[in-house]
């Protein structure tokens, strides 16, 4: 019976489709065909894959040009191969290649030669297969990815800031620690505004505020001779961080409302020391709510790249640094490695203590990275919720900790009911 496959080289505005059945004993035959990138195209190369009785389809991952083949495909193509009587185990399978194991030779780049090499390279099993999610999953990992971006842009804005103030002669981020703080902008909004008596820019500042009111004056000094054009672009500069910070709240109201079936996974990673609530949302973003894909925390650790490397020749290992994988889980997770030996009572401070004066800084967050990731498998693929099994943390603590957890996540839209311990006997 045959099996047929076909290889995808995919490119903006075509693909190049190459068919072969694989279960002959001689040289592939291939078929080929190239067709568009637009959705009709896309629903044509379906029906086309359907005559031809094509049961797994392999691409090259393209920058961002392999979603809409993928999707057509997901959506068109896959039912119609498993609703078959006597379908194949595999039937109905796409896989997403990455581009550097589909490697040709130098001065060898083609079309359909390309997409011919992911068929045999898929059957010798020499090509490194990408994990995609499913399609809701996906939309998670939009809108993480678009929140985790719209914040660098926020950090960006204020390093601009910083430096037109420092240019206006502006002294204020010296004394102040929060730039983008209350106090900071009232200041710097009143500025914008046209006042120019430092004595009334610093009344406005909170009492929370270190600074006293004569350095205030002093940081302000410039601002009766500031130039309207300064004025100005720090008007645009606060008119752009509101709408960023705007976006930001609305990213966060999308992503919880996306994620409240599982609101129960985001509160049981948002107790582990060095995570929060966004974190939380990262981390099932990327791995699934369940984390069903990896049948262990090793094979987590492995795809995340949070693993030792393996460069091994004639016995000897020259290298332990570690694989690339997951940029994404990687970042969250060496933030919270770094949150997490901060945090004073917990186990995870204790092994960095010991771990720092024989393998330095990076080499023990790495470590304790490792052990975040299959702590993190472990919570969502049992449904377990994390002990801490470091040194005693005080009561109150741990109710400093549980007010904080449970505001972020009504602030998100989640709900939390308190319910009172059972009364002993």
């Amino acid at each position: 019976m045959p099996y047929r496959i076909a290889g995808i080289d995919v490119h903006k505005k075509m693909l190049a489709v190459a068919v072969a059945d694989v279960e002959v004993d001689s040289d592939f035959h291939f078929e080929r065909q190239k067709v568009g990138t637009t959705p009709t195209d896309l629903r044509r190369l379906a029906d086309w894959l359907v005559e031809h009785d094509v049961d797994e389809v392999v691409m090259e991952s393209t920058a961002q040009y392999w979603r809409p083949v993928w999707e057509a495909l997901e959506q068109h193509w896959r039912p119609r191969r498993r609703a078959r009587e006597s379908a194949p185990r595999l039937a109905g399978t796409l896989h997403l290649a990455q581009a550097q194991s589909n490697r040709g030779p130098g001065g060898r780049k083609r079309d359909f030669p390309d997409a011919e090499r992911l068929v045999k390279r898929l059957v010798a099993q020499e090509l490194t297969l990408s994990f995609v999610p499913d399609a809701e999953q996906r939309l998670w990992r939009t809108v993480m990815r678009r929140k985790y971006q719209v914040t660098r842009n926020r950090v960006q804005l204020q390093n601009r800031l910083e430096a037109l103030l420092e240019e206006a002669h502006i002294k204020v981020s010296s004394i102040v620690s929060d730039l983008l703080g209350i106090s900071a902008r009232r200041m710097l909004q009143a500025l914008a505004d046209g006042e120019t008596d430092p004595a009334a820019l610093a009344t406005l500042a909170t009492a929370r505020l270190r600074a006293t009111p004569e350095q205030l004056c002093d940081a302000f000094q410039a601002g009766p001779t500031l130039h309207p054009v300064y004025r100005r672009l720090l008007k645009l500069t606060l008119e752009e961080l509101r709408v960023i910070e705007d976006h930001l709240g609305q990213l966060d109201q999308q992503m919880a409302d996306l994620l409240a079936e599982h609101h129960d996974a985001v509160q049981r990673l948002a107790e582990v020391p060095g995570l929060g609530v966004d974190s939380a949302q990262q981390i099932i973003a990327e791995v699934g709510a369940t984390a069903a894909t990896f049948p262990s925390s090793k094979h987590l650790a492995s795809w995340m790249g949070a693993c030792p490397g393996n460069e091994e020749s004639a016995g000897v290992n020259y290298s332990h640094r570690c694989p690339k994988g997951n940029r994404q889980m990687r970042r969250v997770l060496n933030q919270a490695a770094n949150a997490a030996v901060k945090a004073k009572g917990t186990i995870f401070a204790v092994l960095y203590r010991r771990l720092v004066p024989r393998l330095g800084h990076a080499q023990a967050i790495g470590a304790i990275t490792h052990r975040l990731c299959r702590l993190i498998w472990k919570i969502l693929h049992q449904c377990v919720r994390y002990e801490e099994r470091g040194p005693s943390v005080s009561a109150e603590a741990k109710k400093v900790r549980a007010r904080k957890m449970i505001r972020e996540l009504r602030t998100l839209g989640y709900r939390v009911e308190l319910i009172a311990p059972a009364a002993t006997a």
